[in-house]
């Protein structure tokens, strides 16, 4: 089985209650099945409350028993292991809302650029095989600009060339498609 990575407060958690659960003493008589019967669904129903989804919740539980088991030979030592459990839920739930909240962000982010075409329209068959008969550089320049809607900045970046080089690219696509079609330049699809 292929080994997770643990975050850096589960780590400091995991220490903490080493350190402060660990005695020579101390000793749970519960075992791993039992602990899972008795503390599941209340721990689901933490994470729920700190994260306010149940498939959230029943992810984060499930991923602090498959912790426990991983150490149960160390965390049944501890007088009640289900505190630990408790810590690393609450750890994990908080990391998740985390996760969500840039999530949504980053999804807001795209949401905010221009709508793109998932199929260009047939009615632009003859533009596009034009298009397609380019040099590559000039095609790859038009595609980016009028289907993507990069600037010449983006296309520069993608196409690895400078801003004027683009430029260039994109006059000569013009000048080529204009005289191919014998109409002016292509414009930009998604617009229509």
């Amino acid at each position: 089985m292929a080994a997770t990575t643990r975050s850096p407060r589960d780590h400091a958690a995991w220490t903490r209650d080493d350190q402060a659960l660990d005695h020579p003493a101390a000793r749970s008589e519960i075992t791993f099945d039992e602990l899972y019967r008795r503390d599941f669904h209340s721990l689901v129903a933490l994470a729920y409350g700190l994260s306010g989804s149940r498939t959230a919740a029943e992810e984060v539980v499930q991923e602090a028993f498959l912790a426990a088991h991983r150490r149960w030979g160390r965390i049944s030592r501890y007088d009640d292991p289900g505190l630990w459990l408790r810590r690393v839920v609450l750890n994990r739930s908080v990391s998740a809302i985390r996760r969500r909240v840039a999530e949504a962000r980053a999804l807001t982010r795209l949401r905010a650029r221009p709508h793109r075409p998932a199929v260009l329209p047939e009615r632009h068959d003859e533009l596009w095989r034009a298009v397609r008969r380019l040099p590559p550089h000039q095609a790859k320049a038009v595609v980016l600009h009028y289907v993507d809607d990069c600037t010449v900045a983006e296309i520069a970046s993608i196409l690895g060339c400078a801003d004027g080089t683009v430029k260039t690219h994109l006059h000569r696509a013009r000048r080529t498609l204009a005289g191919t079609l014998g109409h002016d330049a292509p414009r930009r699809t998604h617009d229509d």
